[in-house]
């Protein structure tokens, strides 16, 4: 993307949706640059235990004695790498899957869509805890079960385009004229369907951010990965953290991450469904 691109991009976006896409790129930077933003290690003991935050820890340590800043800082990767390892596997499986299913129609698209429904209903939080119980607790597996539960709205929207593309005199001319499934895919369908897939991928790197927030707080999750969701499990495990004033910076600063970067998608992704769709802009 040019400077072009990226200047009537921002032009387009409202002030929250610029300023979650600050924020996100503030998250980025972070995770990118968390050795050199901090003084501490995110393993070891670098102070004593629970100390508020202060001038050497500014956020203060967990019951170890481990610099929260610096957790935080390490856990925004693992936070970031599952929600986008899973927005771009269920994102392009149910990109592929929406654009099978609605150009090929028949006994095919029947198939897709009665799995989509069937995904649909199936209560999915409880369903990734017994899957990520029962599989080996690791990114890998957490980034699985997610994509499992959310390649259906992609494919969802992605075939509702398709359905409507497909009814376009230019697409029938291409047909007749003997233009082959994958060169109407690329030249015609890609274009059409990727701003729409796009947005929906940024949707669910906030769903996944959150799945995995949630199975790690419930310990499902991977024990080694030091996650924003892991932190709160262990902050949650202290005997007597509700009455003692350690949940003042061990509690309040992972959620505020957590919560700060899926509103900050949510902005974004708002922003980029109405630019992707114009007419979402006129109505609302």
């Amino acid at each position: 993307m040019n400077l072009s691109s990226l200047s009537k991009l921002l032009s387009g976006m409202t002030p929250s949706g610029r300023a979650g896409l600050f924020v996100l790129g503030a998250v980025i930077f972070l995770a990118l640059a968390a050795p050199m933003v901090c003084s501490h290690s995110h393993r070891q003991m670098s102070g004593p235990a629970l100390i508020p935050p202060g001038p050497d820890h500014i956020m203060g340590t967990d019951e170890l004695g481990v610099d929260l800043w610096a957790q935080i800082c390490h856990g925004a990767r693992i936070s970031l790498l599952v929600g986008m390892g899973t927005a771009l596997a269920a994102g392009l499986g149910g990109g592929i899957a929406g654009i099978v299913s609605g150009y090929t129609g028949g006994i095919v698209d029947m198939i897709i869509m009665r799995m989509v429904d069937v995904f649909l209903v199936l209560p999915d939080l409880p369903v990734m805890i017994v899957l990520a119980a029962f599989f080996s607790p690791s990114l890998t597996a957490i980034v699985l079960v997610l994509s499992c539960f959310s390649w259906v709205h992609t494919a969802r929207i992605v075939r509702s385009r398709v359905l409507a593309l497909k009814q376009r005199q230019y697409i029938r001319a291409a047909e007749l004229n003997g233009a082959s499934v994958f060169y109407l895919i690329r030249r015609h369908f890609l274009p059409e369907v990727f701003p729409l897939a796009a947005v929906s991928m940024i949707r669910l790197t906030g769903r996944a951010i959150v799945a995995e927030a949630g199975l790690s707080f419930l310990g499902l999750g991977d024990p080694s990965s030091g996650s924003w969701g892991l932190i709160l499990h262990h902050a949650t495990s202290f005997p007597g953290i509700y009455y003692t004033r350690f949940w003042q910076w061990w509690l309040v600063f992972p959620w505020f991450s957590l919560t700060l970067m899926v509103v900050s998608l949510a902005l974004v992704s708002r922003d980029m469904e109405k630019i992707a769709d114009p007419r979402l802009g006129k109505r609302s």
